[in-house]
Parts: structure tokens; sequence; C-alpha cells
């Protein structure tokens, strides 16, 4: 009895791997997010596994008849809609009830945003904190206050909707810290800015703000 926690591309299609390809061929199903999106994976590479969807609206529904079809005898991979699973997207109860229940959870490792903008910042990454997304109302400035003396490398995620409040609030917060903000990563548009907060927010209001955002944060006192 297994499952695989399988990544699969955060843009660009090329973005998973063999071992990837050849496990979501041989599985009797996959667990996903939205089976719009992971079928649109599947038909690109020809592959016809059973898709079920697990999401935050129907966890409490699906997530021990999946188990128990697990405990049957069939073998399943969770993948999200980009990226790794469960690295701020669904699928941490389903592991967590997986192991109760003695099945083996194998990792498939691949693409990661987070560890892609990191990869190219240019910013200390010996020792960073990945916060994902921060919250958005109650707890929100408790948050920043926090960030704003944290002495190693931040990684967030932020979406079109609040980058420019995000923006805001790191000039209001954490002015002096160096930042690089990644978005559509991989994809055909991919871009990165780099600056001052102040000055990203010169980048943002010169143009049309599509997409999903990565933001790197350069650590209290550090120096280009």
């Amino acid at each position: 009895m297994k499952l695989f926690v399988v990544s699969t591309p955060i843009g660009n299609m090329k973005d998973i791997t063999l071992r990837a390809l050849d496990t979501l061929n041989v599985v009797d199903f996959i667990i996903c997010e939205d089976t719009r999106v992971t079928g649109n994976l599947l038909r690109h590479y020809e592959i016809s596994s059973e898709l079920i969807s697990l999401n935050a609206f129907n966890e409490s529904q699906k997530l021990y008849h999946i188990i128990d079809k697990i405990l049957s005898g069939k073998s399943a991979a969770l993948v999200s809609d980009s990226g790794t699973p469960t690295i701020s997207d669904p699928g941490n109860r389903l592991i967590s009830e997986a192991i109760k229940n003695k099945i083996e959870v194998v990792a498939v490792p691949g693409a990661s945003a987070v560890i892609a903008a990191l990869s190219i910042s240019g910013l200390p990454t010996d020792s960073f904190v990945f916060e994902g997304f921060i919250p958005q109302k109650k707890g929100r400035q408790k948050k920043l206050k926090q960030l704003a003396e944290e002495e190693r490398t931040i990684a967030l995620y932020e979406s079109v909707y609040r980058i420019e409040k995000l923006i805001d609030e790191l000039i209001e917060y954490m002015p002096e810290r160096f930042i690089v903000v990644c978005r559509e990563l991989t994809k055909k548009f991919e871009e990165c800015w780099r600056g001052f907060p102040s000055e990203i927010k010169l980048f943002l209001s010169d143009k049309t703000i599509k997409g999903e955002f990565v933001i790197v944060i350069a650590p209290k006192n550090w120096k280009q």
C-alpha cells in the first residue's frame, strides 16, 4: 500500500521528472485539487489514470473514502495544481491519515516555486524561513512585525490580488530590506524584480499585474 506525493510543473509543462511521469502512469488513481487542471497535464503526457478531487471544500467527505481505497490494495498519487503538494497546498491531512493507517508515503520530488525563487534570488539561502501566504486579515500586522525582526532570509507567497498591498506593507515595516519579487516562474512571461520595497512599488505601478508571486526578503542587516 503506497501513497506517492508527486511534484508537478509550476509553469512550464517540462517542469516534471521522468520518475513523476512513470509514477502517474502506473498508479491506480491520482488525487488532485482540481480535475480540470490535472486533466490538462495528463492529456499533455497521454496519461489515463483515474482522477479523484480532494480539496478544502470536499476533504471531510472524501478523505476516508480515499484511505479505504488505498487500504483495499490500490496505489495512489497525490498532486497539487502546481509544484510540490502540501507546500501551501492541500494534502497534509491525507498524508497524516495515511501514516496513521500504516500506508507507506513516498516522495517523488520536483518543482517548487519557493525553492526556484530562492535559488535565483542572490540572497543567503543557507538558512531561511518560509511563511507561505501570511494571514489576510487577523494577525497580518503582528506577523509583519515579527518578520521585520527575522535574521534569516524570508520567502512568502502572494496572490495578484494582494501583491500591491504587501509591497506597501513592506515599505512600512521593512523599508531597508532588499527584496526579490518573482512572477510567473518558469512560464512564458516570467519576471524577477530586485530592489528595495519602494523601488518594487515603482515597477508594479508601470505594469498590468497578473500571475502568482514569490517574494524573497533579505535577512535583517544584510548588505549587498
